[in-house]
């Protein structure tokens, strides 16, 4: 009885000591990796900073700047983030360690249709991203290639201040004001400049029945992409998708995506 009773304390005095130990080493690592953190305001458990940012965020960090310098650690939910707002401090990152801070992290909601992976802007670093870049230096952005689109670009911007008169003259003839929505006459602009350019041809009528649903179902998706996320900054919400975002940004951009296709088939 007295042997039972000997083992079992030993046998919890062993599993008291290993997690005291682990939860000592834990700390230890965390305040050894906290000192090596840039400078920024205490956040609270679980939220972090996010009520430290209020309506005008690019305000509250030049706020902090002046308090913690050019360089600033937040927390965002469980999201470490990490603020630049000097020039020097942006070349030290960017230039003189490129290859380190090059990668980034995509919002969920633009994950839909893995969407991210085919864009320069959002895509994950990696041989693809740097094909897509060299391409875009070389054939799209250098001053020869913009040059030789000149006609193109003029073309299409005549193309729709036509478009333009027309149906502010057909509005006027119903006794209308003859008002029209700039930005879907802009939006096609853009789009055809880009069917121009790739395809040789504009790619959606204005007018069309299927231009429309692919301009409502776009704005949708700019719609999505810009809408605060709880799910970024509290990643286990994920799979639980409490505001419907990523749902929406699924159907909307599937939407888009079906037109599309239908371009290069």
């Amino acid at each position: 009885m007295e042997y039972n009773t000997m083992m079992s304390l030993l046998v919890w005095s062993g599993l008291f000591l290993s997690a005291a130990l682990i939860l000592l080493l834990s700390r230890k690592k965390y305040r050894n990796g906290k000192q090596q953190q840039p400078p920024g305001p205490p956040g609270w458990p679980i939220i972090g900073n996010i009520f430290d940012l209020g309506t005008f965020p690019h305000q509250d960090f030049y706020k902090f700047r002046s308090k913690y310098g050019p360089v600033l650690w937040l927390k965002l939910g469980s999201v470490n983030t990490l603020v630049i707002q000097s020039a020097k401090a942006a070349t030290e990152f960017f230039k003189n360690h490129d290859h380190i801070f090059c990668d980034r992290k995509s919002p969920i909601v633009l994950t839909a249709h893995n969407y991210y992976q085919g864009s320069l802007a959002l895509g994950r670093y990696g041989v693809y991203w740097r094909i897509v870049r060299r391409l875009c230096s070389m054939e799209l952005l250098v001053n020869k290639r913009i040059k030789e689109t000149a006609s193109i670009r003029v073309k299409c911007i005549d193309n729709m201040i036509q478009n333009i008169e027309e149906d502010a003259s057909a509005a006027q003839a119903k006794g209308e004001l003859g008002e029209v929505d700039l930005s879907q006459y802009l939006f096609f602009m853009a789009f055809n400049l880009v069917g121009k350019l790739t395809l040789s041809r504009d790619l959606l009528d204005s007018r069309s029945k299927e231009g429309q649903e692919f301009f409502e179902a776009m704005k949708k998706v700019m719609e999505w992409a810009g809408k605060p996320n709880l799910a970024d900054f509290f990643p286990f919400l994920k799979r639980l998708d409490p505001q419907g975002i990523k749902r929406n940004m699924v159907r909307d951009m599937g939407c888009s995506l079906k037109i599309v296709s239908g371009f290069v088939k």
